[in-house]
């Protein structure tokens, strides 16, 4: 089979297209003739020698976490899916799971059926991201209908999952984003829309209940002081968590850190509201699987909008 492959941590010229042997599936695991697998940062960080690199082991690997196609093999053990089925899937993050390439071995228990309705493409893009709003919303910030939340950077890969998960859980919804985000976020449901570069969130925003932070840093800071007195801020942003958790430690709030974990029924749970309509995802672009580097540029270069994803076939 075909599979890009990083033969030394560093730049895109250490990502090739190479023939390898078709992995097999062992117990609990099923083997995906993938159509489609997704880009995200977590991979060109990766493949730079940052980002979950320390978990990946020996090289050369095959990056990728997310990928959707056909099961083509079940191992011992698997009940749940068989030969033909349609799946999407986020798998074994953070060690090395093999999504950018033409088959992939999945752990059956981290992925899930694709609903026709949902395209490969799509369903590709939507793991890492769906995933992680879904845990930052439901297991850390446990939302409920009525509570008012505010996504920073509602646009954004996350962000714009986010606000349609807390839409779906009756949430009022307050998003900010770019001016010319604007109409975008007001689209997915935010019942208010912030233009970050004009407005003060300290001033503009109040009484919230959960805050879903997308930015980090300063701004994650500043919403701080948004919240109820029982609300809680959840941040992304790994590299500014520290510094968040601190200022929320002496202003008297209340941070949690989030990385995202594999989880097949969440998945489920999502293609559940895809398929009824309440939750679509912005696609970027589809970008043909030998053309990883230009793929990893776009993401890298932060003005993509939408989910980027390698074609495969």
């Amino acid at each position: 089979m075909k599979a890009i492959r990083l033969h030394a941590f560093g730049g895109a010229e250490n990502l090739t297209l190479d023939e390898v042997e078709i992995p097999q599936p062992g117990r609990g695991e099923v083997l995906i003739r993938n159509r489609a697998a997704g880009i995200n940062p977590i991979d060109w960080k990766t493949c730079a020698g940052g980002g979950a690199s320390a978990a990946i082991g020996e090289l050369p690997f095959i990056p990728g976490w997310e990928c959707a196609g056909t099961v083509d093999k079940v191992g011992d053990g698997v009940s749940d899916f068989k030969p033909g089925d349609e799946v999407f899937a986020f798998i074994r993050f953070p060690e090395a799971a093999g999504c950018y390439a033409e088959y992939t071995c999945a752990p059956a228990n981290q992925i899930a059926l694709r609903p026709e309705s949902l395209s490969a493409e799509a369903a590709a893009g939507l793991g890492l991201a769906g995933l992680t709003a879904w845990q930052a919303l439901h297991d850390k910030a446990q939302v409920k209908a009525g509570q008012k939340v505010l996504v920073l950077a509602a646009a954004g890969g996350v962000g714009h999952i986010a606000v349609q998960l807390a839409k779906a859980a009756g949430a009022y919804v307050i998003g900010t984003a770019s001016a010319a985000n604007q109409d975008f976020i007001h689209s997915l449901g935010c019942d208010e829309c912030i233009d970050y570069s004009s407005a003060n969130l300290a001033v503009s925003v109040s009484d919230v209940d959960i805050v879903i932070d997308g930015v980090g840093g300063a701004t994650a800071i500043e919403a701080l002081h948004c919240l109820k007195s029982d609300g809680i801020l959840v941040t992304l942003p790994s590299v500014t968590a520290a510094e968040v958790m601190a200022a929320a430690e002496k202003g008297g709030y209340r941070v949690m850190g989030i990385r995202v974990e594999p989880n097949g029924s969440q998945l489920e749970a999502l293609a559940a509201l895809a398929d009824a309509g309440k939750l679509k995802l912005s696609l970027g672009g589809s970008i043909p699987l030998a053309e990883v580097a230009r793929a990893h540029a776009l993401s890298a270069s932060g003005h993509q909008r939408g989910k980027l994803v390698l074609s495969i076939g």
